[in-house]
């Protein structure tokens, strides 16, 4: 029987799936953040080595039944030296090296798309778009809030705080947007919003990105300003979604290219409303729709999975069984 350990690593939270050949999770555990640019790589490669081991216990299964891990780490692939570090990480705790380090994007594009041809795009504290067709691959985005992350949480809530200091100071007429920055915050006084992020919140990614849902609720009561933001945002993630299509190529028998999205940005039914009428205005080079959207298929973790699935050369199951298995291993408190 093949075995796959599937990793998707995230900024607040970590999950490691085991699974076989036929689509059924063995067991799953759930852990803390493994990104190496906030919690460093030694912490990476201790999350990684628990998650590992408490995966292979519950399954009463061993590191040398595993087929092939394939275990998807923000940050991967943005720091030659830092890569080199990462990629080493598995094999002590697996004892071979039947496995691939990626980005964790990776494991978002193959669970939303079930590993089939097609561009991903996230929207969630930063931004990124991600596509394969055949050996034909790309990355747009993930660049970072200081250098880039248009579209994404932490983009919409500057462009609303930043309408808000226009707004206070009298260059903008004031707009439900305005209010409800103030009752979100609870500050007492229009500047006040600079000690609270810059000070109290260190002008955290978190924190920050959290005030994009004022933007999404002020453009959902009528904001004109909040609805401009949420446009543009939308934009530039249809911007990204056209470079990556260009650069893997059309499908060749005039079918659109399939879309999917994820990030907590597309969880607000008005900005995925947004987003959908946009990408279904993109016309191919026949005049036909260039794009379609399609729902996610499997979540991050299981994309882990398949994309060690398809590492090993081996068909990727028809139906997964998604029910949470009973060995379910819970760290995160």
């Amino acid at each position: 029987m093949t075995l796959f350990l599937g990793l998707d690593g995230g900024g607040t939270k970590t999950a490691v799936v085991l699974a076989d050949g036929d689509g059924r999770v063995l067991a799953r555990w759930r852990g803390p953040a493994c990104s190496w640019l906030d919690v460093g790589v030694t912490a990476v490669a201790d999350v990684v080595g628990s998650g590992t081991r408490a995966v292979l216990a519950a399954a009463g299964r061993s590191a040398a039944d595993v087929t092939h891990a394939f275990l998807g780490l923000p940050g991967h692939g943005e720091s030659a030296g830092a890569d080199a570090l990462l990629d080493a990480i598995p094999e002590p705790v697996l004892g071979h090296r039947r496995y691939t380090v990626g980005n964790d994007m990776l494991a978002g594009w193959a669970g939303s798309l079930g590993g089939r041809d097609g561009i991903n795009v996230i929207a969630g504290t930063g931004s990124m778009a991600y596509g394969e067709r055949g050996s034909r691959t790309h990355r747009v985005g993930g660049w970072s809030e200081l250098i880039g992350d248009e579209g994404s949480a932490h983009w919409i809530a500057r462009r609303g705080l930043n309408a808000f200091s226009r707004m206070a100071d009298g260059r903008l007429p004031r707009s439900a947007l305005y209010d409800l920055l103030r009752e979100r915050t609870g500050i007492a006084a229009d500047l006040d919003l600079v000690g609270l992020v810059m000070h109290d919140w260190q002008a955290g990614r978190t924190e920050v990105a959290a005030l994009s849902r004022v933007v999404t609720a002020a453009a959902g009561a009528g904001d004109p300003v909040a609805a401009s933001i949420l446009d543009d945002a939308v934009e530039e993630l249809v911007q990204q979604v056209r470079v990556v299509a260009h650069r893997i190529g059309d499908d060749g028998d005039g079918r659109p290219t399939a879309v999917s999205s994820s990030g907590g940005v597309f969880s607000d039914d008005g900005f995925r409303s947004r987003f959908a009428a946009r990408l279904a205005a993109e016309r191919g080079a026949d005049t036909g729709r260039r794009f379609t959207l399609v729902e996610p298929e499997l979540p991050p973790d299981l994309g882990a999975v398949v994309y060690a699935v398809r590492r090993a050369g081996e068909p990727v199951p028809e139906s997964w069984d998604t029910a949470e298995p009973a060995a379910v291993v819970d760290v995160t408190g």
